[in-house]
């Protein structure tokens, strides 16, 4: 049993931090909406915090989950934060999706206090949150990784370091830039075979076994086709990853075309009220361009 704190009880984080609890961990929650960490510690068990560093004090590992580079700053530094509440040689393992830059920004912190520190974003959704089987793509020096990828095992289907600290939010990004192109494709597509007065399902049931086949045509192809778009990762979010990576392109000099197109056809969909629909709704976009509703 490892001793852990996890700050961030939103989508993601509740299940996560509910999976460790279930494989024997010793859990301490903390959350800003205080009521969320009251419901999970009626559900779970463990400890409720009152601070970052309240949750950090007296663990082994203390992982978070929050919403953007302002908020792991919040949730790390200052008196409150729980790198104040750390000892030295403990490890914390940031699941936020964030700028590599705010990465080796707070690894460069957690150094001078001899804190472990590994970037660890995952993919899957609230769905993988919540079976247990994330994708983690982590970045940290291998001996501080392998300290906790057991424990990531709770609920992770692949956990893998990809290389040092920043690397892990670098593959993420990677991650993005191909769902977002895929779901522009599958989105013309599906949309394509309406026009054209096609049985979309019908048409999805054959192709999903060739080569245009993915897990987003798998998962999502019918939620699309029934303009349902309440089953995943909001607009809002997406769009907040992709201006990270279009950012962090600036600086390596990739050209990310699709990308930046996408982001704004994104950008269309918050503007016709769909910023908190999942980032499948790109089809309503082309229906509302084509007249429809």
């Amino acid at each position: 049993m490892t001793a852990i704190a996890f700050i961030g009880l939103g989508v993601m984080g509740y299940p996560m931090a509910g999976h460790l609890a279930r494989s024997g961990h010793s859990v301490t929650v903390f959350n800003r909406t205080r009521s969320k960490s009251e419901k999970w510690v009626r559900e779970h068990g463990g400890n409720l915090a009152d601070s970052p560093a309240e949750a950090a004090h007296s663990v082994e590992i203390v992982m978070a989950c929050v919403d953007n580079d302002h908020g792991l700053r919040m949730v790390c530094t200052g008196e409150a934060g729980a790198f104040a509440g750390m000892s030295g040689g403990n490890v914390f393992v940031d699941h936020t999706t964030v700028s590599a830059a705010v990465t080796r920004e707070m690894r460069d912190e957690a150094a001078r206090r001899h804190i472990g520190y590994v970037d660890a974003p995952v993919s899957g959704g609230q769905a993988g949150a919540e079976n247990g089987v994330l994708s983690i793509m982590c970045g940290g020096d291998a001996e501080t990784y392998a300290r906790v990828e057991d424990v990531l095992g709770a609920y992770s289907r692949i956990c893998k370091r990809i290389g040092d600290c920043g690397a892990g939010q670098l593959a993420k990004m990677v991650n993005q830039i191909c769902i977002a192109g895929l779901l522009q494709g599958l989105s013309e597509g599906l949309h394509f075979a309406d026009r054209a007065g096609l049985d979309g399902a019908a048409v999805v049931e054959v192709i999903a076994h060739g080569a245009a086949g993915s897990w987003q045509m798998e998962n999502r192809f019918q939620t699309m086709l029934n303009g349902q778009f309440d089953f995943g990762f909001a607009v809002d979010l997406m769009r907040k990853d992709l201006g990270i990576c279009l950012d962090t392109a600036e600086e390596n000099g990739a050209s990310l075309p699709v990308t930046a197109l996408v982001d704004q056809f994104y950008k269309d969909v918050q503007n016709i009220g769909g910023a908190r629909w999942d980032t499948s709704s790109l089809i309503q976009r082309l229906r509302v361009l084509d007249g429809g509703s």
